[in-house]
């Protein structure tokens, strides 16, 4: 297990394109999530709305610095994996927020 003290996170929220579910689901947890890890950047919390009018999945990681989300951001490993996401979904937005316990949007 590791152990980091979480100073930021990364919310990216999304609809999942129907068309699209299983291909998603391998893609998110055999390269998207793996390849964030690797960079320091550790999912904590995956959120799935059942009703309202707010995105379908709101996926939560953390960090110890700013710098270190920025880096990965900035990487082109990393942004090949994000146009990659954003085939599966719609309505994709991500933001950098400071870290504090519990649900954040």
């Amino acid at each position: 297990m590791i152990r980091i003290v979480p100073k930021y996170k990364l919310l990216m929220s999304y609809d999942i394109k129907p068309e699209s579910q299983e291909v998603y689901y391998r893609f998110v947890t055999t390269d998207f999530v793996p390849a964030l890890r690797l960079m320091h950047i550790y999912m904590t919390d995956v959120h799935h709305t059942l009703w309202g009018n707010y995105p379908v999945r709101l996926v939560e990681f953390v960090a110890e610095s700013k710098e270190i989300i920025h880096e990965a951001l900035d990487s082109e490993r990393y942004k090949q994996l994000e146009e990659k996401l954003k085939t599966y979904t719609e309505n994709y937005s991500r933001k950098v927020i400071r870290y504090r316990d519990g649900f954040q949007m």
